[in-house]
């Protein structure tokens, strides 16, 4: 399971795990079943969420504008401001087996989470 994460810039580590923690409860999954985690390399220097995806024993990928474009974000986004289809979905898509999400795109507060199989 590939959990795609968008994040406002200057997001801390407990906003994202408690972002992280609530989309798994919506989808009856728990860290464990995490297998990485994905997001733009726009966010590569992004201190809470480097810290959190440490926190929580994972590892996170970053991907480039050309992997994320290459899949169809299904709802809308604003990272196309960025040039980007989206962050969470298709970064999710993007290194998931199955290229089936299980949580399409849903906002936590300044987090934005995708979850795929």
């Amino acid at each position: 399971m590939i959990i795609g994460i968008g994040a406002r810039k200057g997001v801390n580590k407990e906003e994202v795990i408690s972002a992280i923690e609530s989309a798994l409860i919506e989808v009856g999954k728990n860290i464990g079943d995490i297998d990485m985690l994905a997001s733009s390399k726009i966010k590569e220097n992004e201190a809470g969420l480097l810290e959190a995806v440490t926190l929580l024993g994972k590892e996170i990928k970053f991907l480039s504008d050309d992997e994320i474009n290459h899949y169809d974000a299904p709802s809308g986004s604003q990272a196309n401001r960025f040039g980007l289809t989206g962050v969470a979905e298709p970064s999710a898509l993007a290194l998931s087996k199955k290229k089936e999400l299980i949580l399409r795109k849903k906002v936590y507060g300044r987090i934005t989470i995708a979850i795929a199989e």
